[in-house]
């Protein structure tokens, strides 16, 4: 153990330069500064202290200053003291010293893919942040103090009363603020539907869907039986035993195109002859290009139809937001399912949606968006027709997609080209329902919505370089 000892307050004040400076007065100045010398290296390990008296006098203190000091620093494990010893630097309180070895590099992020044309979400560079951040402000300063307590598991009664007014203006939606409960997305809403106890399987779906909603469904022990598409949608005609089916009737999913006019009104007469329900997933109603608008098939029926909708493609997936349109008969069991507490959906994201619809920065926000993406999808048309004329695009009249028809048996192929021009994007077999029968053909899945503007027109070079020749 070294020997030497600090005993003068030159040595103190010069060699350490101890400033008893600072907020807490003396004592606490005291600590802060001894500390700082044992941790730069200026008192070594085992360095000898000078006896509380000799400390005080040399720095001009009271002696239970310097007693308090050291006893402080005893407890935190910076000195020591033993009985005839006096008091010293602890042998464990090394000094901070450069790293002999260079500093840890982090570890080499996995390289994603430089074209994303996958479906499902929207340009994340287009979200509205200055109308957002203003709807949040007059939200926050308007909400009144219960907004801060447990929110109503049906959700803030000032969104529930905007969507009811935007719904039936925009998609023909028939409803009441208390029919409305708000969840956080189409997923959540399944999960509480199903796992929640409300509605229980089979259930019927569409041949081609997404995958990850047949995950959710399986997990709450529901099984799905796939209904046959044609050119007019799903073959409702070929509905069994089911009691409940469910349907993207705007546009359906992945293969585009409306359920026809026919099939809607025969979906209804089928609920009702067999006291059925039908799930409407309107997941990107608001986005037509070539077409009027489509309203939603709950308009028919309202008591047959639960309506489904989200802020995910329209907005963006950020906000986990969405709601369910309910047949009053099931609202109370829904409510039972999802808690006495809002536990998924922010309060304050809440009441700034209902800010947003309200205002009518909501339109302006979807009107923008439906013109950007219409130019995509006309981009895309013409570089199909310019360097792959014998590709087709279907679905395109409404949507974030578009699925490019490939001659038979070239499919995976592709797949595999666009990867190695580096574009993530699926083929048309990954939605296709394990127990169908049907066969859609050969074709990929091409979302023209995420890639920013500067990004979408080289993605649409390597997209055309990946596709099969003629």
């Amino acid at each position: 153990m070294a020997t030497s000892w600090v005993n003068s307050a030159e040595r103190i004040g010069s060699d350490l330069h101890l400033e008893l400076t600072g907020p807490g007065g003396r004592r606490a100045a005291l600590i802060r500064a001894l500390r700082e010398a044992v941790r730069s290296g200026r008192l070594a390990p085992g360095a000898r202290l000078p006896p509380y008296r000799s400390l005080a006098a040399d720095l001009g203190v009271a002696r239970n200053t310097v007693a308090e000091a050291y006893a402080e620093l005893v407890a935190e494990g910076w000195l020591t003291a033993r009985q005839g010893s006096g008091t010293r630097v602890a042998e464990r309180a090394e000094p901070l010293r450069p790293a002999a070895r260079e500093p840890r590099k982090a570890p080499p992020r996995a390289r994603g893919p430089r074209h994303d044309l996958r479906q499902g979400t929207p340009d994340a560079s287009s979200f509205p942040r200055t109308a957002w951040l203003a709807s949040y402000r007059r939200a926050l300063q308007q909400a009144p103090n219960e907004v801060f307590g447990p929110g109503d598991p049906a959700g803030r009664i000032e969104l529930r009363e905007a969507l009811t007014e935007y719904l039936a203006r925009a998609r023909g939606v028939r409803t009441e603020p208390g029919r409305i409960v708000i969840c956080s997305g189409f997923a959540h809403a399944l999960r509480l539907l199903f796992g929640g106890g409300v509605l229980r399987g089979p259930l019927a779906v569409e041949a081609y869907g997404l995958g990850f909603h047949r995950e959710v469904l399986a997990a709450a022990g529901v099984r799905t039986v796939p209904l046959p598409l044609d050119e007019h949608g799903a073959r409702v005609d070929r509905l069994g035993r089911e009691r409940a089916v469910l349907l993207t009737p705007a546009h359906q999913f992945p293969t585009g195109g409306p359920l026809h006019a026919a099939r809607r009104a025969a979906v209804i007469d089928w609920a009702r002859a067999r006291g059925g329900l039908v799930l409407e997933d309107d997941y990107d109603g608001e986005f037509r290009y070539d077409r009027k608008p489509v309203g939603a098939v709950q308009g028919l029926d309202p008591e047959r139809v639960v309506h489904i909708g989200s802020v995910s493609k329209s907005l963006s997936p950020a906000v986990r937001l969405g709601w369910m349109v309910l047949p009053e008969r099931y609202v109370d069991a829904v409510l039972a399912a999802k808690g006495d507490r809002e536990a998924w959906a922010s309060v304050l994201d809440q009441l700034s949606l209902a800010d947003f619809v309200v205002s009518g920065a909501y339109d302006r926000h979807v009107r923008r968006m439906r013109q950007r993406y219409r130019g995509r999808r006309d981009r895309l048309v013409a570089a199909l027709a310019e360097h792959a004329p014998h590709i087709e695009a279907t679905g395109v009249a409404a949507g974030l997609h578009a699925v490019l028809r490939l001659p038979p048996g070239t499919e995976a192929s592709a797949v595999k080209a666009a990867a190695w021009q580096g574009i993530a994007l699926d083929g048309l077999a990954a939605f296709r329902h394990p127990d169908t029968d049907m066969a859609a053909g050969d074709g990929l899945v091409v979302g023209y919505a995420t890639p920013s503007e500067h990004a979408y027109g080289p993605a649409l070079e390597a997209l055309c370089r990946a596709l099969p020749p003629p």
